[in-house]
């Protein structure tokens, strides 16, 4: 089966995106959902959150004051959302404060970064 790296989405009118079949597994552990670094937000899978975002999140020994760990937690931590993925037609809820932030309307352009995605208004 070939890789989806890309897709394209209109939200519901409850702000729900479809995730499309051939991804829900990798999702099977919940989304979380946070600001990006410009206008547009991530969507990690909760383990790859759990297991590679948070510890990054976390404060070097000895260095409580460190103030890029501190800007980076800002940044992940504020206005972020977990849920799981809806199990009969796989999709999530998106905040409506985080659609704002993206600038998202209605259409939703998905790609991925690795091992977490970027989502962003159609331009």
């Amino acid at each position: 089966m070939a890789t989806v790296d890309y897709f394209q989405r209109k939200l519901d009118d409850k702000r729900r995106l479809t995730i499309p079949t051939e991804l829900r597994d990798e999702f099977a552990s919940g989304v979380v959902l946070t600001r990006g670094f410009k206008k547009y937000l991530h969507a990690y899978p909760k383990a790859v959150w759990d297991e590679l975002v948070e510890p990054q999140l976390q404060t070097r020994p000895g260095n409580i004051l460190d103030e890029s760990i501190a800007d980076l937690n800002v940044q992940f931590r504020m206005g972020k959302s977990e849920s799981a993925v809806d199990a009969k037609q796989g999709r999530i809820t998106i905040e409506q404060h985080l659609l704002d932030y993206a600038e998202i309307n209605r259409e939703v352009v998905a790609v991925r970064v690795g091992k977490y995605w970027r989502l962003m208004a159609q331009a």
